[in-house]
């Protein structure tokens, strides 16, 4: 067996969005795969048909954005191969070109053209095509302008293009730059006449969340005096009609997924009373002007499995007459439920990992992007409770390397029941001692499961332990073990501790004078808080972390918000509690040498947050370094581009390498 190494996540392919044909015959997928040479990724769609389970590529030009199907023989998707119109791209013009492909031969063709950002696509009836198109100042808006006009325009566009201006909060947003004044809009474009015809208005931001027949139910976003709104408001279009018709004002709910069963709208919405802005959300029927429960539970929508192997989205949401099913996250995998009209909610038995996204066949089969037994992405069917694996897109990549299998057992901390995961190294010997590595999540709302992670993997494959726990705060548990407002740095930290206690009494063959610790976002939190209160760990490194919620509440996209509902508190009501859960105050205790890694594009967790921490080690003497990323955000370490990512990982490897070995 060869060696895990750590570029070796060049050769993986990762799977999203399985979309199936309105007859429920045949599903579209995402495959992608990292580009060196362009320092990117390829995007290609391929074609799954449910009866023979076969597999065929339908695109090679790596150039995929979003997808759809017109009908049952053919796709829409959108890229740009014209050079004329990469040209005006390249010049600061705004446009879409949407291709048409049939499944039955034949290279794709142009459907048609938008001046416009098409940022999201779906099919209606009679030629009807619902787009969601981006507005924004930085782009004129040149479709009736004849060429004078048009060169007026572009030059005062590129005069601005020195300037930001900003009004409003959030005024920018991670991994899409700044987001003052650009909005959401949704057209109707009719495929014969040509035209769009507007459904939803500026300054509002708007979200198609499901279309049925000639119906559109969409939530929209208000800001009032520039400021964003936490609650929203939902609405139904009918295209024929002209009719729009307000459902829901957006002064009670926070409206998160919306859609048709049978006649029925479902609404899954919250109002944050209880838990505030992590609090789950729960099932509704719209009915009469209000909403009414269908599943009063304490569930986690979604998959918050986390992996670093992943690229791209999906449904986690299908409807259909019956009711709905959809993905919920318990303790540390993902699954499955069905929820009928009547309100049986059953969780499917699957196996464990993680269901990243799935779409239902005309058979019944639930077809799914998952991770299973320690491996990467595949599609997978399961009918009747027979879990298959459809495809065998990584199967070359991993059968020959040696990988650590995640050993999984559950301890107690503070009559709180944890899970707690470790990989051995994977020439381990009882006899040898050994370094390990402390991995701590994000979120802090999500979960680790024992799904593939390369980054641990090729440390297990290096000689190191690698363990890592879901403390208290993390999701698939409910809403009370996730909140932990105004109390960061207490009972999670307890949790983290205790498990290190216990891992450490497990495996003897840790050498207790080499951990270290490391995580990102939360994890970055985490490890500036952890070095800021002991001094066990040998190194640390922090990843896009929260050094100061004062100064994170005010320059992150989502701090004004996020630090007052997780601090409970702001500067102008208790500044002192903020800073009693800010890692920099205890700075001047650090002793552990630290690397900081961040993007110059985070908005989430801003560059100014590891600077501070940074400078305030440096400050107290502490061996610390700063790795700045160029041209990345919050997402570096699971969708940065490709070099980066293997840097990145250098960085974090030399540094433990540098301390513990």
């Amino acid at each position: 067996m060869k060696k895990l190494e750590l570029k070796d996540f060049y050769d993986y392919k990762f799977l999203s969005g399985i979309l199936f044909s309105p007859n429920k015959a045949n599903a579209l997928f995402m495959v992608k795969i990292a580009d060196k040479a362009k320092n990117g990724y390829k995007s290609d769609l391929w074609l799954l048909d449910s009866k023979t389970k076969q597999i065929k590529q339908l695109t090679s030009l790596g150039d995929i954005g979003i997808y759809a199907w017109l009908n049952n023989d053919e796709i829409i998707f959108t890229a740009t191969r014209d050079t004329q119109i990469k040209e005006k791209i390249k010049n600061g013009e705004a446009w879409t070109i949407v291709y048409k492909l049939s499944l039955n031969g034949g290279e794709a063709v142009e459907f048609f053209r938008l001046p416009r950002i098409v940022t999201g696509i779906k099919v209606a009836e009679e030629n009807n095509i619902v787009l969601s198109i981006l507005k924004s100042n930085l782009y004129p808006n040149i479709e009736n302008m004849d060429e004078v006009q048009k060169s007026k325009a572009l030059i005062e566009q590129k005069e601005n293009l020195d300037y930001e201006v900003i009004d409003e909060l959030p005024f920018w947003g991670n991994g899409v730059g700044f987001t003052n004044g650009k909005r959401n809009e949704i057209y109707v474009y009719d495929v014969k006449e040509k035209s769009l015809k507007a459904v939803s208005a500026y300054p509002f931001d708007a979200s198609v969340e499901a279309v049925k027949n000639n119906t559109i139910l969409y939530t929209v976003d208000s800001f009032e005096n520039g400021l964003a709104e936490m609650k929203n408001s939902l609405w139904l279009y009918n295209i024929v009609t002209g009719e729009n018709k307000e459902l829901l004002k957006k002064d009670n709910w926070k409206v998160i997924q919306a859609g048709f069963s049978s006649d029925k709208i479902w609404v899954l919405a919250t109002n944050n009373d209880s838990y505030g802005l992590n609090q789950n959300p729960k099932l509704y029927f719209y009915e009469d002007g209000k909403l009414n429960a269908w599943l009063d539970k304490d569930i986690s929508y979604g998959s918050s499995v986390r992996s670093d192997c992943r690229l791209g989205e999906g449904k986690q949401f299908f409807t259909c007459d019956y009711g709905v099913a959809f993905v919920s996250t318990e303790n540390y995998n993902s699954y499955i439920n069905t929820l009928t009209l009547s309100g049986n909610h059953v969780i499917l038995p699957m196996k464990n990992g993680s269901v990243d996204c799935f779409d239902k066949s005309a058979d019944g089969t639930l077809y799914f992007v998952g991770m299973r037994d320690n491996k990467l992405q595949e599609i997978y069917g399961i009918k009747n409770g027979v879990e298959e694996k459809i495809t065998s897109f990584n199967d070359d990549i991993l059968n020959n390397k040696s990988l650590s299998i995640p050993e999984h057992f559950t301890f107690e901390n503070e009559g709180n029941e944890l899970d707690g995961f470790v990989l051995k190294p994977t020439d381990f010997d009882e006899n040898k001692k050994y370094p390990a590595i402390l991995d701590i999540h994000g979120g802090p709302k999500t979960v680790f499961g024992d799904v593939f992670f390369h980054e641990m993997q090729v440390w297990a494959n290096m000689g190191y332990f690698v363990f890592y726990t879901n403390p208290r705060g993390g999701d698939g548990r409910g809403n009370e073990f996730a909140d932990i407002r105004g109390r960061y740095g207490k009972e999670d930290y307890s949790d983290i501790m205790k498990f290190t206690d216990i891992i450490l009494q497990r495996y003897p063959q840790i050498d207790e004078t080499k951990v270290g610790v490391t995580g990102g976002s939360y994890g970055g939190f985490m490890t500036n808080w952890i070095i800021g209160h002991t001094d066990r760990f040998a190194a640390a490194v922090s990843q896009r972390s929260i050094s100061n919620w004062i100064s994170m509440g005010y320059t992150s996209d989502i701090g004004y918000f996020f630090s007052k509902d997780q601090t409970d508190s702001t500067p102008w009501i208790d500044a002192d509690k903020m800073w009693e859960q800010s890692p920099l105050k205890y700075a001047d205790k650090v002793k552990t040498p630290t690397l900081f890694i961040h993007a110059d594009e985070d908005y989430r967790c801003p560059l100014s947050e590891g600077i501070q921490m940074f400078s305030a080690l440096k400050y107290h003497g502490v061996d610390s370094r700063l790795c700045i990323f160029k041209g990345e955000n919050h997402k570096l370490s699971s969708s940065g581009k490709p070099l980066h990512r293997q840097r990145r990982l250098e960085e974090i490897t030399n540094w433990f390498e540098k301390y513990l070995k």
